[in-house]
């Protein structure tokens, strides 16, 4: 079953004079329990991609289903609660608060969606040992190494259950040997029945993926089933 479906997805920017269309006319069907790999150049149109696959922008025109639900045209509080609900991030940088615990940056999400404070807790909780980090709850984020940053952002992104972990550049910030740990941790999430989407520009990162989709001048210009 189809999660993601864009039918003839454009996103164009006004530049002064000019028009840049940044996606140009994308249709793509990404299935539940996919692990896909977004690549290309800068300007290739994959941060765009993403932006919109992230319910972070919508498109100039076409159609975007998620989950079954078209969010092409909905206003930015109906992409929040589409985000905080089926879409969790995680982001080169981290995007952890400075001064709070590992513990209290994993709950966030759960306090904005209005659980209570007994399951929001127990779930921020499971989410961190899940990603081994049960002795490290309540440090903050600079007494953490940058694979344990990364580590509490992808329970922070865990802890809501949702349909889809969308990664931009996760291993972006790391040295080669954490980034491998985070890939790793990457291919758990993805045996234990989530979707993955990574939008990455290395190879050796890409290579953990089963599809892999290439964008060239705002199109498609590759998408590849991989059999590892």
């Amino acid at each position: 079953m189809n999660i993601i479906h864009l039918e003839n997805i454009s996103r164009v920017y006004q530049v002064g004079d000019e028009e840049v269309r940044a996606l140009d006319d994308v249709s793509l069907k990404i299935d539940r329990h996919e692990y896909v790999a977004i690549m290309g150049p800068s300007g290739s149109g994959k941060s765009t991609l993403m932006n919109i696959l992230g319910c972070l922008d919508t498109p100039t025109s076409g159609r975007y289903d998620l989950n079954g639900v078209d969010v092409s045209d909905r206003s930015d509080n109906q992409l929040a609660e589409v985000r905080n609900r089926e879409i969790g991030f995680v982001f080169q940088t981290f995007n952890l608060l400075p001064r709070a615990s590992a513990f209290h940056n994993v709950e966030l999400p759960l306090i904005y969606a209005g659980v209570a404070a007994g399951p929001r807790r127990e779930r921020a909780q499971q989410a961190l040992t899940s990603v081994g980090l049960k002795e490290r709850m309540l440090h903050k984020p600079n007494e953490l190494s940058g694979g344990q940053r990364q580590r509490v952002a992808v329970a922070r992104a865990l802890v809501v259950g949702p349909s889809i972990i969308l990664a931009d550049e996760p291993t972006g910030n790391l040295d080669s040997k954490t980034g491998e740990d985070i890939m790793a941790l990457f291919s758990e999430i993805y045996d234990q029945g989530n979707t993955i989407i990574l939008v990455t520009h290395e190879e050796n990162i890409a290579d953990h993926a089963k599809r892999v989709i290439r964008l060239l001048d705002g199109r498609i210009a590759s998408d590849e089933s991989r059999g590892n």
